[in-house]
């Protein structure tokens, strides 16, 4: 997939594209549709202080550190380009680590699912699906359906990316309005 991700890149780049913004994959193991399908309910010691998944959240880190490398080395090589890696990782796991201040009570359920507590989801029963349920506000919920993010989250999620504050280089999401 890095390869791919970098071709993207280079062929862009060559047909015209000079600045790219680039980011890297959230915390996979804190997703409710990870956790209800993947932890096993008999060890607790695959779960962080966050109650996600450390061995998926690892591999997010892994990649994420593999991604970044290729656009340091892509930046150095395509003259005159700006690539600009967000580590979207970093920020959603610090909404759900620190859930409620943000606003959000409940960081690992999904809104709209089945199957209840601790995750709401069932791979058997989708969101839309009958016998599926929703939350009464999804303003208090990190995960959507389990897999994508609610409006709430997003905008957090969104502001921060804007900021740039976790962009390697710091540049100001402005700079790729410029005409």
């Amino acid at each position: 997939m890095l390869s791919e991700i970098q071709d993207a890149i280079v062929t862009l780049f060559y047909d015209g594209a000079k600045n790219f913004w680039v980011h890297g994959t959230g915390p996979l193991g804190c997703l409710p549709q990870k956790l209800a399908e993947l932890r096993n309910d008999d060890d607790g010691g695959d779960l962080d202080d966050s109650g996600c998944l450390r061995t998926l959240n690892n591999a997010s880190h892994e990649f994420n550190d593999q991604l970044s490398s290729v656009c340091h080395k892509l930046t150095s090589q395509l003259k005159g380009s700006t690539i600009v890696y967000t580590d979207v990782l970093s920020i959603k796991y610090d909404l759900v680590a620190n859930h409620s201040g943000y606003g959000f009570e409940e960081p690992l359920m999904a809104c709209c699912g089945y199957g209840g507590p601790p995750y709401n989801y069932n791979a058997n029963v989708s969101c839309l699906d009958p016998g599926y349920r929703v939350c009464e506000d999804g303003g208090k919920f990190v995960s959507w359906d389990g897999v994508h993010y609610t409006d709430a989250a997003n905008a957090v999620v969104a502001a921060k990316i804007l900021a740039a504050e976790f962009s390697t280089p710091n540049v100001p999401f402005g700079y790729f309005c410029k005409t």
